[in-house]
């Protein structure tokens, strides 16, 4: 309640908020939601319809924050009121079947999400997914996973997985010896990244530990009010790196990173949990930071190219990291930094938004690309998975394939120093 009273309703949020600028509306504003917070935290409004759907039709892209002159803390305060929909929800019946299959069933183990990207896998490299789109197959999907699929990359075969070192010496005198982060679907979906991570951390000197036994990062349990499932998975990432005994716990994506950077906020009334989530808070940097503080990569192939960069907003807003990915991309030989007009506005992705709030989410990704096309960019370069494929998409609905190509920044560096 008292962070709901520093909220003054000045409207320094309301030109920051994506979906007050797509909608005008008041409920889909910070100050509404706050309000409307207020409402049921004084028991004057019900934990309804109608509160849920404002509640997650916000982004949790924290723009909101930046901007705030009181300082009001709204990415917590969003989760605290999904949180009191989930347990509504929870009181009043169970939860959809697809919400318990994802947040029960699917994303606290890792290995099921491998088989699923086995799965994938196995579709691209047969040609059953190329069939599904040429026959028109595709449209049995909802639309809004039949769009993106389009955005998704070939991945890696469980082969290649499986070849992978659990650690990668540093390239001369070792600095560090880092445990990095692999995330859920970023080992499956980008694991090529994760491995151009490694690299580039292998090349400034750090020894790079894989940790078998670690866990999604638990930011869509969060996101989504489901705490108790974010608070374990948490419990068993602060396990596996205290295990390991590394120097830090690195990770290269925006949302996950902001996630591992509050746990010491999820254990706050967990008297036998919280100096250990500290701790593990302490050792916790995005790849782009860490590798900002270390000597300065020697890139060996230019790349002469235009490049623009779509701040992740859990990177930017939820970390402070604004600085160290320009700075990485204008060390690249060859490169012209173009700077994007509201670079730290959302792109739309937020999650699993652009499935649950497909229309918003691409209306917001329109505007984005608008943007993206002023730039006359050959590369749209983001810091995290999310935004990556939202970018993916992006370029293909507006028409710029072959024009533009969107990457994460990790392979971006890699591919100058091959």
């Amino acid at each position: 309640m008292d962070e709901l009273m520093n909220c003054m309703h000045c409207g320094f949020c309301l030109p920051a908020c994506p979906t007050y600028q797509q909608t005008g509306l008041e409920s889909y504003s910070p100050r509404g939601r706050i309000a409307l917070m207020k409402g049921v935290a004084q028991q004057q409004l019900a934990v309804d319809g109608e509160f849920e759907k404002n509640m997650f039709a916000c982004l949790g892209c924290r723009a909101c924050e930046t901007a705030c002159p009181a300082g009001v803390p709204y990415g917590s305060l969003i989760e605290t009121a999904r949180e009191v929909v989930a347990d509504h929800k929870k009181e009043t019946g169970r939860p959809p079947l697809v919400h318990r299959l994802v947040f029960k069933h699917l994303f606290p183990h890792p290995k099921r999400i491998k088989w699923l990207g086995n799965a994938l896998w196995a579709a691209q490299a047969s040609g059953l997914q190329k069939l599904a789109d040429k026959t028109g197959l595709m449209r049995i999907l909802p639309r809004e996973m039949a769009e993106m699929q389009q955005a998704v990359a070939k991945v890696a075969s469980p082969l290649a997985r499986s070849k992978r070192a659990p650690v990668l010496k540093a390239e001369g005198e070792t600095r560090l010896t880092i445990g990095l982060f692999t995330g859920c679907v970023m080992d499956v979906l980008f694991y090529e990244t994760n491995q151009a991570t490694a690299r580039l951390l292998s090349k400034a000197g750090c020894d790079v530990v894989i940790i078998d036994n670690q866990a999604c990062c638990g930011a869509l349990h969060a996101h989504s009010g489901e705490m108790d499932g974010a608070i374990e998975l948490a419990k068993r990432n602060i396990e596996a790196f205290e295990q390991a005994g590394v120097d830090f716990v690195v990770n290269n994506a925006g949302g996950c990173g902001a996630a591992l950077k509050e746990y010491h906020h999820w254990f706050a009334n967990d008297p036998h949990w919280t100096e250990r989530a500290q701790a593990f808070v302490a050792k916790v940097r995005d790849a782009n930071q860490l590798l900002a503080e270390l000597p300065p990569l020697t890139f060996s192939k230019p790349l002469h190219a235009r490049v623009t960069y779509q701040d992740s907003c859990h990177l930017a807003h939820g970390q402070g990291v604004r600085n160290q990915p320009r700075q990485l991309l204008r060390s690249i030989p060859g490169v012209e930094m173009i700077e994007l007009k509201e670079a730290d506005s959302c792109c739309g992705s937020a999650g699993i938004y652009n499935i649950t709030n497909f229309d918003m989410s691409m209306q917001i990704l329109d505007r984005k690309m608008e943007r993206v096309k002023e730039t006359q960019a050959h590369f749209i370069v983001t810091s995290n998975p999310g935004c990556l494929l939202q970018m993916k998409q992006g370029i293909i609905r507006a028409g710029l394939q072959g024009q533009m190509e969107a990457v994460h920044i990790m392979d971006l560096l890699d591919r100058a120093l091959s």
